[in-house]
């Protein structure tokens, strides 16, 4: 009989087999939906969440069971920007970069410190720089600047106007 219809259908064996199952799966599924489970005709309850959102804000306010007052106490922010704490006078109190004058600072001599004010260069790379520059010696030219960890062509370019190499 699977021959049959294999031949009429263009299927194998194999995959009117797997047919067979699917069908014969989703006519059990639908009758025991039918027959079998109860019925509740009412529309899903709808559970009011406020008394519970309550309790958790006001969670932190209140002593609990160890004693501890509410030092986690949940302050309710209204836009994005002050969850983030992206406030525009937190970023005024940050003291600009100051940048070196032209040609000032040699990369084969200069501390840390001269080195970070330089445009785009922080930290970090001010000690892989130095690292560097301790590992090879002294610097030839530029371009020995790209292998550091930190510096591409962009920075590269950034840092030419105001260091030099001697």
């Amino acid at each position: 009989m699977l021959q049959k219809i294999s031949i009429k259908t263009g299927f194998t064996k194999t995959e009117i087999r797997v047919i067979v199952f699917l069908l014969f799966t989703l006519a059990a599924g639908f009758s025991y939906v039918t027959f079998f489970e109860p019925r509740d005709n009412s529309d899903y309850k709808k559970f009011d969440y406020s008394e519970q959102d309550s309790l958790f804000l006001n969670a932190g306010s209140e002593e609990d069971s160890t004693g501890l007052s509410g030092t986690f106490a949940v302050e309710e922010k209204s836009s994005s920007a002050e969850i983030l704490e992206l406030d525009k006078k937190n970023f005024s109190s940050i003291p600009p970069k100051k940048i070196p004058a032209e040609k000032s600072v040699n990369l084969n001599t200069a501390s840390i410190d001269l080195i970070t004010t330089l445009p785009g260069i922080g930290k970090k790379t001010a000690q892989r720089l130095i690292e560097f520059r301790n590992s090879i010696g002294k610097f030839t030219s530029y371009e020995d600047l790209l292998q550091v960890k930190g510096i591409g062509n962009s920075r590269l370019e950034k840092i030419k106007k105001y260091a030099y190499i001697k």
